[in-house]
């Protein structure tokens, strides 16, 4: 059932299905991505767990964040969220850019259970020709509106941004843009050996956005990790490889087990 409920004066729309008794679970989606992304992953967990299904600020029908923010915020709006609805001892689910806000919850958060999907969390490593197109960018920004007038350059830069950018980037609002910055330069190496939770990590092996080699590293460095690969899966393992994806999810939830 879709509800909606207001969190520091922001609106977040979420789905709530599953029985109201059972253990809860937070499930996040990714980025550009609203929870009907993820929906399959709820229909799976939700004979056996009470899954709440969030719309993420500026994803969906939730409203934007007011300013840039990092994941530090997209966590404190969770907890809160937990706090508000009286979510006790919650799993986390992260798919992609959800699994930021997982990585954080879990290492300042008693967090027994935590699924990631694909996730993101480690800063991805750059080509040289990724920093020669940024500084040039930058150096564009100071140039152009006094080489041409404010407008003008201006227009040039709007443009050259939007042929740059991630599909994701030109397609967002400029505070969303700037989220997303802001959030994909955050490197959360520092806070996986803080993680106490039993952390499950379902890859892709071929997905390129969050690669195999981030899955490794996070099986590494939180301390209670473990990593099932699918290889013939991309970014969207989970609707990739469906049949192996829901058997891993009975395995690892042993509430589901009774509904085989």
């Amino acid at each position: 059932m879709e509800k909606s409920l207001e969190i520091s004066g922001l609106k977040i729309v979420y789905d709530e299905t599953g029985p109201a008794e059972a253990p809860a679970v937070v499930l996040m989606h990714g980025w550009g991505c609203d929870h009907s992304t993820v929906r399959s992953i709820a229909a799976i967990l939700e004979p056996g767990l009470h899954v709440y299904n969030i719309d993420l600020p500026g994803h969906g029908k939730s409203d934007e964040p007011p300013t840039a923010w990092g994941v530090g915020e997209y966590t404190d709006l969770i907890e809160e969220f937990c706090s508000t609805l009286g979510i006790k001892d919650p799993t986390l689910i992260g798919h992609s850019f959800g699994g930021r806000i997982g990585l954080v919850m879990a290492s300042r958060n008693p967090i027994k259970r935590m699924v990631l999907v694909d996730g993101a969390g480690i800063k991805p490593r750059r080509k040289p020709k990724y920093y020669i197109k940024v500084y040039s960018f930058k150096l564009a920004k100071k140039i152009l509106p006094a080489i041409l007038g404010k407008r003008k350059g201006d227009e040039i830069i709007t443009r050259w941004r939007g042929k740059a950018g991630s599909a994701d980037y030109r397609n967002s609002s400029p505070v969303m843009r700037a989220v997303m910055s802001r959030c994909v330069n955050q490197d959360l190496k520092h806070v996986m050996p803080a993680i106490k939770a039993s952390t499950l990590l379902v890859w892709g092996a071929k997905d390129t956005a969050t690669p195999i080699s981030d899955a490794r590293y996070m099986e590494k460095h939180i301390p209670d990790a473990g990593l099932v690969e699918f290889p013939d899966a991309g970014h969207y393992s989970f609707l990739d490889c469906p049949g192996q994806f829901a058997a891993v999810m009975r395995e690892f939830f042993p509430e589901l087990k009774s509904q085989n």
